[in-house]
């Protein structure tokens, strides 16, 4: 089963990094959280890892709509979106949302999820541009 999206970069890390938000921006989805798991992970236990961070990117007009059909589809969200150093370059992953439509069971899910699908790979196709 294929969860996530992913794109490759060969940019400084702190550029993926904007762009990526800048890119979600782009198609609505505003920037929830956003959480340094290299310097969580060394502030708590003290492992040094390379950088990480996970943005939490939501469209408010699908969320809300989704909420309305399920609330407990709150627990999926918002949408994270990875962005971490491998060797060579940055990685970028996004979950698919169409997961949400296959946990929920609920076909009238399926449309918000499509949307927000073609959303996210509308972002993904900017960030991917980055590398170009």
């Amino acid at each position: 089963m294929i969860f996530e999206e992913s794109v490759e970069l060969t940019v400084p890390f702190e550029e993926a990094l904007a762009h990526v938000k800048a890119s979600f921006a782009e198609e609505g989805f505003g920037t929830l959280t956003e959480i340094d798991v290299q310097a969580t992970l060394k502030e708590k236990i003290g492992k040094q890892v390379d950088r990480y961070v996970i943005v939490g990117a939501c469209n408010p007009n699908l969320a809300s709509r989704a909420l309305d059909l399920e609330p407990q589809i709150g627990v999926l969200l918002p949408c994270n979106v990875v962005i971490r150093e491998v060797p060579g370059g940055v990685l970028v992953e996004a979950m698919d949302p169409g997961v949400m439509a296959t946990l929920t069971g609920r076909e009238q899910i399926r449309p918000l999820a499509d949307e927000a699908r073609r959303l996210v790979g509308n972002a993904l196709n900017r960030v991917a541009a980055l590398a170009r």
